[in-house]
């Protein structure tokens, strides 16, 4: 992709930020140039340039004619290293915190809107204790609690002999067992908690430019900004320091709270039948595990984010005090349940069926309320373009609670079939019969139910991308001027690429398919599960041979499903691990669920967007104060989403000098009809009244990028351009004797109108301005400075620019530190 661009009118200083796209790009293949130096940045994310243009700076007149190309290399942050492959894992908490900036548009403080985002959080919240309950499934109830106790598992698992109530050591009480065997759930807590901790100081602990509160000085800076209020244009946006430190010790709490109850239940369901101290012991612990779990609901639901400034205050008491004092209850737990207490043997289950059919029907009732918010708020302003009409962050959140759901029923069923040997799971087979909650097995016999229903839509969306690819065949041949003469092959070829690029504005219906469906198949495996008492192969004894055998094979089938599923997961990680292209691959996933900063679940992956964005706000900052020269900033695919997100951090004086090219765009397709409330169509309205300049490229074939449909308005052009033809040239040509390739999402650079249009944009630019000194500031060199002979027109007040004829050496770093990014945003409110 080559940055070269045709000679703008003005020679003016100027820059053009390269910002890439989903799946990442070197900088080498984004400058064109095998020959490149890093500017400034790190090796997660960097801004880079051509060696021979490393001292631009200091010789602006070899730049007369053309911008000084940079590429801001951010793929590290998403597909750096093997073990970001984990991060897999993280997936339902991932989704979960989407649902969160799914929300319909609503004013800034709206009492729904601080319900919507408790909500959320709550849903969130059941996710980590279902996660954690998973954990006690396994270690306490599957393995320390049946298996050690039935000879013929032990025998079958020779490494939980010490354990063994068979040979009758030490830790063969079934209070010891447990409380040895509770390490493991202890432990993936603490990792949440680590990981939490270690990636909010690797990638998010970056603060954005300062300076938002001083009043604006430039004239018409006060126009500017009353229209650029938007939601990530607040000072806090993308800062959110205090809500994922008070998220991080309720949930870490909750996981330990968690398995202290698991620990307390099971003791004190013994000592219950036996009154005395161990009863009373009991029933204190079981208090003080709801006081605490009290607590914790009271830090989730008390406090959202605060983006109106930069929250840099955290509540020390909180973090500190909560997991740790949740964290000793655990200890006191596991004491009670190890005391010895002659006679108990563990026979049957834990009451793990209470546990997981409760957080089932909280889960189902949380996404219904949360579905009746957004209706309340979409009512006021519905758009036609907004996903799911305003649902779509309800069914994320179903979405995410069925993920939890098939990786916590997954790792149970797969346990169980482990240990159990050739026995499935409930159906009394011959063996150690290890049985799971009924449950978890109802809710892996609707999988197969599930993906019968998904068999429809995908048909019906397969049947009309056919007839839309036949239907567009004329529209080529009328784009490509060869009505009665094209080839049907090539026509054929274009129209089915346009037509599937067009399967995109479909992902709501089947995100929606799978959420109702999900919503419903779940309550019925609840009702299910407590109707009969009894996994579905057995429910169903009596009833007619077909149903019966229709019940276990479809529980047979669905637990090699669910189990299938998590085992999925785990391979991808691992190959990932050690594979860089998969690794990519899995980046380009969290390229878009990891945009978002945490504001719902802080074990989710850490935000790259909280790095990425105050980088390139620097960086504009930066150059616009040291030249006072012009700069565009190019974004593609998800480059284009940055590159908004920073315009709108940087101060309204700063946006006068900046152009916004973006190409290949999400921004209204995706964004704008998922997270209405943040890309919807007044926010993207706004955005071009802010930036001085914005065109738009996008083509049919595309199934990523789109148009933004910002028409004009106030003397400003429409932002998107003309589509782009796909491919440029329908067959060999003198200019192009070989066929050229339908390149869909990639390589706009490629399109002669790509540089066209970027060379309007610097030339919309305003020229560049001398900079003033500042109160105090020594005299500078005769001949440089305001009153020297380099000045070009009046200075803007508060612009802090030089001529580009008076420009020094490039400082390493430049952009990171210092006052040269401070800056003036908009305020806005609470996000909830």
């Amino acid at each position: 992709m080559s940055p070269a661009t045709p000679a703008p009118e003005s020679g003016d200083a100027a820059l053009e930020l390269l910002v890439h796209g989903v799946g990442g790009a070197t900088p080498q293949d984004m400058l064109d140039d095998p020959r490149t130096v890093r500017i400034t940045g790190d090796r997660t994310a960097a801004v880079y340039r051509r060696t021979e243009d490393a001292d631009a700076e200091e010789h602006p007149g070899r730049y007369a004619g053309r911008p000084v190309p940079e590429a801001y290399c951010w793929s590290n942050l998403t597909s750096g290293d093997g073990t970001r492959a984990l991060w897999l894992l993280l997936l339902p908490f991932m989704v979960a915190n989407l649902a969160h900036w799914m929300r319909p548009p609503a004013p800034g403080g709206h009492r729904l809107v601080r319900l919507y985002g408790v909500l959320v959080r709550l849903v969130a919240l059941t996710l980590t204790v279902l996660l954690t309950a998973a954990a006690c499934e396994v270690a306490l109830d599957l393995t320390a609690w049946q298996c050690a106790a039935a000879p013929a598992c032990v025998d079958s698992a020779s490494w939980l002999g010490f354990l063994s109530v068979e040979r009758g050591g030490w830790w063969s009480p079934p209070g010891r067992r447990l409380a040895v065997a509770a390490l493991v759930p202890t432990v993936l807590v603490g990792l949440l908690w680590y990981l939490s901790n270690r990636t909010w100081s690797a990638y998010e602990a970056q603060r954005p430019p300062t300076g938002y509160d001083n009043p604006p000085t430039a004239p018409g800076d006060n126009a500017v900004d009353a229209g650029s209020r938007a939601a990530l244009g607040r000072p806090g946006f993308w800062y959110g320091r205090r809500i994922v430190a008070r998220l991080r010790a309720a949930h870490t709490a909750a996981g330990f709270l968690t398995v202290a109850a698991a620990l307390v239940t099971a003791a004190a369901r013994h000592d219950t039948a036996a009154p005395g101290t161990g009863a009373v012991l009991g029933r204190i612990l079981q208090a003080a595990v709801a006081a605490l779990a009290a607590v914790v609901l009271w830090v989730v639901c008390r406090r959202g984010r605060s983006e109106n400034h930069l929250d840099l205050r955290l509540e020390r008491a909180l973090v500190s005090w909560l997991p740790g004092a949740s964290l000793v209850l655990l200890a006191a737990a596991a004491l009670y349940a190890g005391w010895s207490r002659p006679g108990w043997t563990s026979s049957g289950t834990l009451p793990g069926d209470a546990v997981f059919s409760a957080l089932t029907v909280a889960q189902g009732a949380l996404v219904v309320a949360l579905g009746g918010v957004a209706l309340l708020l979409q009512r006021p302003r519905r758009d036609p373009r907004t996903a799911l009409y305003g649902l779509g962050g309800p069914a994320v959140a179903m979405l995410a609670c069925a993920l939890g759901g098939v990786m916590s029923g997954g790792v149970a069923q797969r346990v169980a079939d482990w240990l159990d040997g050739p026995a499935t799971p409930g159906m009394g087979d011959p063996g150690p019969r290890i049985s799971p909650p009924v449950l978890l097995s109802w809710q892996a016999s609707v999988i197969p139910v599930l993906l019968l229903l998904l068999a429809v839509p995908a048909a019906l969306l397969v049947a009309r991308t056919l007839l839309a690819a036949r239907r567009l065949r004329s529209e080529v041949e009328t784009d490509y001027g060869t009505v009665g003469e094209g080839d049907p092959v090539r026509t054929g070829r274009i129209a089915t690429v346009r037509a599937r690029a067009a399967l995109t504005d479909s992902a709501p219906v089947l995100v929606g398919v799978v959420s109702g469906a999900t919503l419903l198949l779940g309550a019925a495996s609840v009702v299910g599960a407590w109707a009969s008492g009894n996994v579905p192969g057995r429910a169903f004894d009596g009833a007619h041979p077909a149903l019966a055998a229709l019940a276990s094979a479809t529980q047979a089938l669905g637990s090699w499903m669910i189990g299938f599923g998590f085992l999925l997961f785990v391979t991808w990680g691992r190959r990932a691990y050690r594979d860089p292209s998969a690794r990519r691959t899995i980046g380009i996933l969290w390229d878009v669920g990891t945009f978002w900063p945490r504001a719902a679940h802080p074990f989710a992956p850490p935000c790259y967007a909280e790095r990425a964005v105050p980088d390139l706000t620097w960086r504009m900052s930066s150059w616009t104060r040291r030249t006072g020269g012009r700069l565009v900033i190019s974004g593609h695919s998800q480059g284009s989403v940055l590159a908004a997100a920073a315009v709108w951090q940087i101060e309204p004086a700063t946006r006068r000098r900046v152009a916004l090219l973006t190409y290949g765009s999400p921004l209204e397709r995706l964004y704008g009809r998922w997270f209405p409330a943040y890309f919807g169509p007044e926010a993207l309205r706004s955005l071009n009244r802010t930036v001085h300049c914005w065109s738009n490229l996008h083509r049919a074939t595309d199934p990523i990028g789109g148009p933004v449909r910002v028409v004009a308005e106030d003397g400003r052009p429409a932002v998107d351009e003309p589509v782009l033809l796909d491919p440029v040239a329908y067959g060999r040509t003198r200019d192009h004797p070989l066929p050229e390739p339908i390149l869909g999402h990639s390589d706009y650079q490629a399109d002669p109108g790509f540089s066209h249009c970027r060379t309007g944009l610097l030339d919309r630019l305003p020229s560049a301005v001398p900079r003033q000194r500042g109160a105090g500031e020594p005299p500078e060199p005769a001949g440089k400075g305001p009153s020297g002979p380099g000045t070009r027109g009046p200075a803007v007040p508060g612009e802090g620019a030089r001529d580009p004829g008076d420009r020094g050496p490039a400082a390493p770093g430049e952009g990171a530190s210092g006052r040269e990014g401070t800056g003036q945003g908009s305020s806005g409110k609470s996000s909830g």
